[in-house]
């Protein structure tokens, strides 16, 4: 009988020591290099001029009534690839685009402002 417990026990023993060495193993698997890639650089300044907005070439428009047809005439004096109308109260993103128009209106849809970002 005594001969049954020692065997087991030393089975359990082994058992022990194999599971330690596996789980070990497993830690020491994973490499400790593991890192993001870098971030893309942004270059100020490194738009083109055709795709930097210009909004003192359409101040003249400051004052007059918004039509949704105006809005490509606009864009293209302007440069702006892109345009953005924003009404009173409008929500609006604080991201600098500076290849954007924003055309801020008054409550009547007057021009109030026109702004490049």
């Amino acid at each position: 009988m005594n001969d049954v417990i020692r065997g087991a026990k030393k089975g359990v023993c082994s058992l022990s020591v194999v599971l330690a060495s596996v789980l070990l193993v497993a830690c020491a698997g994973a490499p400790d290099d593991i890192s993001a890639p870098a971030p893309p650089t942004v270059v100020q300044g490194a738009a083109s001029a055709e795709t930097v907005c210009d909004a003192e070439a359409i101040q003249h428009a400051i004052g007059t009534s918004f039509d949704e047809a105006s809005v490509p005439t606009l864009q293209s004096e302007s440069g702006a690839r892109q345009v953005r109308v924003l009404r009173p109260n409008s929500a609006a993103t604080m991201d600098y685009r500076e290849d954007r128009l924003n055309i801020l209106l008054e409550s009547n849809d007057m021009i109030e402002a026109l702004r490049c970002g």
